[in-house]
């Protein structure tokens, strides 16, 4: 992850991300180690991501040696300094906004989404461009309260990796500071036989043997 601020001054945090899918659009499980730089290293960011109710997120600080837990309030805030929000790394929940196809063109279909609950967000409304061919969502434009474009996300990069079209590469403009960031993912791996243990706050001031190497 490369964080560029609006004075173009960049930082990176380099990480792994373990995902479980415990069923097919439903229940997941996230759980994110931080590697680098020193003041990152070794803390923890732990989703379990729920359909009918808020996602329970976790965060562990190593330098204080506590868990803390991540509000819903709270997860439409910056992700570790970066451009992208805590909602960002689990994905927003199908159920929390109204959607409406409003375009379809030969490369994408485009839908308008809006908030079910407007004061709990602080966009009014965003477009999604969604590839025809793999279904991946491959830009997303937000709105704020006043109906001005402020934010923006990208796939830059989509490989296909063991059959699944995988985005590598990714961008989050925010076009109201002048800051992005990008993420890029390597040796991406599926099917590689993740537990439901693992994702337990047990493992988050011991994090498992695949997410350290």
């Amino acid at each position: 992850m490369t964080i560029t601020d609006s004075q173009k001054r960049v930082r990176e945090r380099e990480f792994t991300i373990l995902r479980l899918d415990q069923e097919d659009g439903g229940r997941q499980m996230f759980f994110v180690y931080f590697k680098k730089p020193n003041d990152v290293k070794g803390m923890v960011f732990m989703v379990h991501k729920h359909i009918d109710r808020d996602d329970d997120r976790w965060l562990y600080l190593p330098a204080l040696d506590l868990v803390k837990r991540i509000a819903a309030s709270d997860k439409r805030t910056s992700f570790v300094g970066s451009d992208f929000f805590y909602e960002d790394v689990s994905g927003r929940g199908l159920n929390e906004d109204k959607h409406k196809l409003i375009e379809t063109t030969d490369k994408y279909y485009i839908l308008e989404n809006r908030p079910k609950d407007p004061d709990s967000v602080e966009f009014s409304s965003y477009k999604i461009w969604i590839d025809r061919q793999n279904y991946i969502p491959v830009k997303a434009e937000y709105k704020d309260k006043e109906g001005q474009l402020y934010r923006r996300v990208t796939a830059l990069e989509i490989k296909d990796i063991s059959g699944f079209p995988s985005v590598t590469k990714s961008r989050v403009e925010n076009l109201a500071s002048g800051s992005s960031t990008v993420s890029e993912f390597s040796r991406i791996k599926y099917n590689i036989g993740l537990k439901d243990k693992l994702f337990s706050e047990r493992y988050l001031r011991r994090p498992p043997r695949q997410a350290r190497r």
